[in-house]
């Protein structure tokens, strides 16, 4: 069923995903005002966070994501920047370390005792991050969501909602930058990361001769190849993110010099 671009529903989903886009921007940028008095923070971390805000709202609002509601290939490549580069770039971004370093220490406390609250300790465990990854999408295109969620903004919401913060908690459980107290070691990480990208790659390649319903064989063949070809470039630099952590925690300290007398 195609969708009514210009029915309120539609409308009034844009403006959401505008309003949410412009506050994850001004509250990163409140988090590094608060903190302005303390250590200088990496600018690069900045950068990462706006060019993912900008990923995610190049896949859900513009000439892209218009496309994406009738066009499988297009619904790929937003599939590619929604659910895996912006995950990518916003979780390398650091937020809740910047949050930790911005609140007052009674919330900074609070934050920090939710992080090792029993819920958020299974959905950031790598297995089930990844699960939840990796069901989602094939639930999605095995199924008849993938047609659903076109004839209803609602539910289009929702579908990317899941996108989104899968991608980013497999992400942040993988190969995240911020604190962590249930870390999994890094044979599981990289096991739970082989095993996604193998999972994922099974499905582009299932995609290309079994589309969803409705969706041309043409324009299955491009938007597979575009999630197989595309995902391999974000999964190349998770696994460079992945290692680049464990160099980083085996690297021998430097020893501090003594202080002159």
């Amino acid at each position: 069923m195609t969708p009514h671009h210009g029915s309120a529903g539609w409308v009034l989903l844009d403006a959401a995903v505008l309003l949410l886009l412009a506050l994850a921007a001004a509250g990163y940028a409140a988090g590094l005002w608060a903190a302005r008095h303390r250590s200088p923070w990496p600018v690069h971390r900045t950068v990462l966070w706006a060019a993912g805000l900008a990923c995610a709202g190049a896949a859900l609002v513009g000439p892209l994501a218009e496309a994406s509601r009738t066009g499988f290939a297009a619904h790929m490549a937003g599939h590619v920047l929604l659910g895996m580069a912006a995950p990518l770039l916003l979780v390398l971004a650091a937020p809740v370390t910047l949050a930790l370093r911005a609140l007052p220490v009674a919330r900074a406390r609070l934050l920090a005792r939710v992080l090792r609250t029993p819920p958020v300790r299974v959905v950031t465990h790598p297995v089930v991050a990844g699960v939840l990854n990796a069901g989602g999408l094939w639930l999605l295109y095995t199924t008849g969501l993938y047609g659903l969620m076109h004839a209803s903004p609602l539910l289009h919401a929702a579908v990317h909602a899941h996108v989104l913060l899968a991608g980013y908690l497999f992400t942040a459980a993988v190969a995240g930058v911020d604190p962590d107290p249930h870390r999994g070691s890094f044979r599981l990480r990289a096991a739970v990361l082989v095993a996604f990208l193998t999972v994922h790659s099974v499905l582009a390649k299932h995609l290309y001769g079994h589309p969803p319903d409705g969706v041309g064989a043409s324009d299955a063949r491009i938007g597979a190849q575009v999630m197989y070809y595309g995902g391999d470039v974000v999964d190349v630099a998770l696994v460079v993110a992945l290692f680049a952590q464990w160099y980083a925690a085996g690297r021998p300290r430097a020893r501090t010099a003594p202080a002159p007398v």
